[in-house]
């Protein structure tokens, strides 16, 4: 584990973008796990400006993002096909086939999640997955559980979780119920795992998924096993792991 605290949120964004960008710069078809929410806005805005500056390409390089909302369409505002395309994909040169988000609205979700693993086995492991990490700890929408799943499911949103996200609706009755998302076993398969942690809300759930026991009740403890994770934390996040 190699944890790296940083005194602003921009040195932290730049530092995260140019793990990414040295990545796809020397593997040019790099597969990338991307995730979502506010904490990778500033990182995207970083590849962006690093796409602008002809530094780096994304011609040929494939995405899979952790998750979906069930029942938002790829249009409305806070699906995360929607948010993705606002952030990065439509700045720069990643070809549409490239990008894979699970489909929310699809009638059979159980197939959907079956058709988004082959897809993750046919591209092979994902060379680097970025995650934040959830106040209860989760990551990607692996919720804390008896037991998680490996693959790619849908899961119900526990309460913390959707009052987390209920400042991006207009009313709480909006906020979706369940998402389709990632399972841990597919984020732990990737070759490099970047979480990325700011603010002091996220302090303890931070130190605790990393120094405390590892266990499904906080399922991002579990990156402990991971034999190459990088953590980038801001000062108020990482104030515990000092």
């Amino acid at each position: 584990m190699n944890v790296t605290i940083f005194s602003s949120e921009h040195e932290l964004n730049e530092a995260a973008s140019q793990l990414i960008a040295g990545l796809v710069i020397a593997k040019p078809d790099a597969v990338l796990g991307l995730a979502t929410g506010s904490t990778p806005i500033g990182i995207y805005r970083e590849l962006r400006r690093a796409y602008e500056r002809n530094i780096v390409s994304f011609r040929r390089v494939r995405t899979f993002n952790l998750d979906e909302y069930v029942g938002l369409g790829e249009n409305h505002p806070q699906s995360y096909r929607h948010y993705m395309n606002e952030h990065l994909f439509r700045h720069v040169d990643v070809p549409p086939e490239n990008i894979h988000i699970p489909d929310g609205t699809a009638a059979d979700l159980a197939e959907e999640c079956r058709r988004y693993d082959r897809l993750l086995d046919q591209a092979g492991p994902i060379d680097l997955q970025l995650l934040g990490i959830g106040h209860n700890g989760h990551i990607g929408f692996n919720e804390p559980n008896g037991e998680l799943a490996s693959r790619t499911h849908v899961t119900e949103l526990n309460a913390q979780t959707r009052n987390a996200n209920a400042r991006f609706f207009q009313t709480m009755d909006e906020v979706p119920t369940h998402a389709i998302t990632m399972g841990v076993g597919d984020i732990l398969k990737a070759k490099t795992v970047v979480l990325v942690a700011k603010g002091a809300d996220k302090a303890d759930i931070l130190c605790r998924a990393l120094t405390g026991p590892i266990t499904t009740d906080c399922p991002a403890s579990l990156l402990q096993t991971h034999p190459h994770l990088i953590v980038l934390a801001d000062a108020e996040a990482g104030r515990l792991l000092r």
